[in-house]
């Protein structure tokens, strides 16, 4: 940034053209985060006050973030939270971004457990928590979350404590679903699922921040769907729910996956863009 004292206005001006020229896809979006990160305000009040001279304190927080988004770190990362359907979810590095795509995921099973009365669901690879906060906030659904990853465990956590969750969601630490016990009305999971050979063409802002262990589906992109359908849906009970969020090359392999298991009213729903994003079943 420029060593003299700019206000808002001309300051967002100069980080837009920043961050353009070094290959941000929505730079004036990035621009705005980071300011707004830098001085309290929201994104709408940074225009309520364009004649605002930054402080030293705010400007040294800006020049830092700045350099960071430069190198491409997520919005998400620098920020440390991220907005997710009715809920904000702090971060953590290494642990997979809530995306708008997951928050569909939310909606297939909130409208499968509309007549349930205080529902059991069981989630599967849980990252920062954001779908068994929702589930809990919106269905006052009772969630049990688990995750591999410390990190996750450590980051999922902490949401659940900063919303007042306690009482609903409980967050594990295991393999898929070791040490799970009891039944379940629904299991639910955003797994690792892109296919190897498409980790290539991710944009460097997913693959040098984001853990490969988070994204990584196997050369099929199914590993860890399998994986859920064997040792996970075991533990939903007859007349249950699943939901599974997956890349959109494997939707038609994992819709006809399920139907050879004997599952019923196998469905495949779209994201926002139209791509197949979710497929979901009842336990027969």
């Amino acid at each position: 940034m420029p060593q003299q004292t700019w206000n808002i206005g001309s300051t967002l001006s100069w980080c837009r053209e920043y961050l353009e020229h070094h290959g941000d896809e929505n730079p004036k979006l990035s621009a705005e985060w980071l300011l707004a990160h830098a001085t309290g305000y929201t994104r709408i009040e940074l225009y309520m006050h364009f004649d605002q001279p930054l402080a030293m304190a705010e400007r040294d927080v800006l020049r830092d973030t700045l350099k960071r988004r430069g190198r491409g770190e997520p919005l998400q990362y620098i920020s440390g939270e991220a907005a997710f359907r009715h809920i904000v979810v702090r971060t953590s590095q290494g642990v997979l971004i809530p995306r708008p795509e997951t928050e569909i995921l939310v909606d297939v099973v909130l409208d499968a457990l509309a007549q349930e009365d205080e529902p059991r669901v069981l989630e599967v690879g849980c990252g920062t928590g954001c779908i068994a906060c929702s589930l809990a906030k919106e269905a006052k659904a009772y969630v049990t979350a688990t995750d591999i990853s410390s990190d996750a465990v450590v980051c999922a956590s902490r949401n659940v404590k900063a919303l007042g969750l306690e009482d609903l969601v409980s967050i594990m630490q295991t393999d898929c679903v070791a040490d799970v016990e009891g039944s379940f009305d629904c299991l639910v999971s955003n797994p690792p699922y892109i296919p190897t050979a498409e980790l290539a063409a991710l944009p460097y802002e997913v693959t040098g921040f984001e853990a490969s262990t988070a994204l990584d589906g196997g050369a099929d992109g199914l590993v860890f769907f399998d994986r859920l359908v064997a040792e996970a849906l075991p533990l939903v009970r007859e007349g249950g729910f699943f939901a599974c969020e997956l890349h959109e090359t494997c939707l038609e392999e994992a819709a006809r996956r399920l139907t050879a298991t004997g599952m019923q009213d196998v469905t495949v729903t779209k994201d926002l863009a139209g791509r197949n994003r979710i497929v979901s079943a009842r336990k027969a």
